[in-house]
């Protein structure tokens, strides 16, 4: 068994994909319509046949009750690898990116935190 698609609540579809395409340099894999909202994934272009990000849609309270809350509490939705996390940190800055976290060292790893513009925090990590 291995992880194929996991996915990520957003508030705003085209929003969201706008942001982890442009922002972060994520790559659209698939835009499939699925009624009144679409399947979206993305993968990193680095790993165009790996793991896809589902764009997952908050419409049921639950999930938009769930996002708000973790956000609220400061735990990310979820963590991406980055070879460097200060020069991630930088250039997501330089495109408006809002941190809640800046680079921060723990043991042997490099964490920062930022806002999805979407509903989420997402934290960043370097080993």
């Amino acid at each position: 068994m291995k992880i194929i698609v996991t996915s990520i609540f957003v508030e705003d579809q085209d929003k969201a994909l706008k942001f982890y395409t442009e922002t972060l340099g994520f790559v659209k894999k698939e835009d499939v319509p699925m009624g009144e909202f679409r399947w979206i994934t993305l993968v990193s272009p680095d790993e165009e046949g790996g793991i896809e990000l589902l764009l997952e849609p908050n419409d049921h309270p639950a999930a938009k009750e769930y996002q708000k809350k973790i956000s609220a509490d400061g735990i990310p939705a979820t963590m991406f690898g980055v070879e460097d996390v200060r020069k991630e940190y930088k250039r997501l800055v330089r495109h408006g990116v809002k941190f809640t976290m800046e680079p921060t060292e723990m043991d042997d790893l490099t964490i920062a935190i930022f806002e999805d513009t979407c509903g989420n925090l997402i934290q960043i990590m370097q080993r």
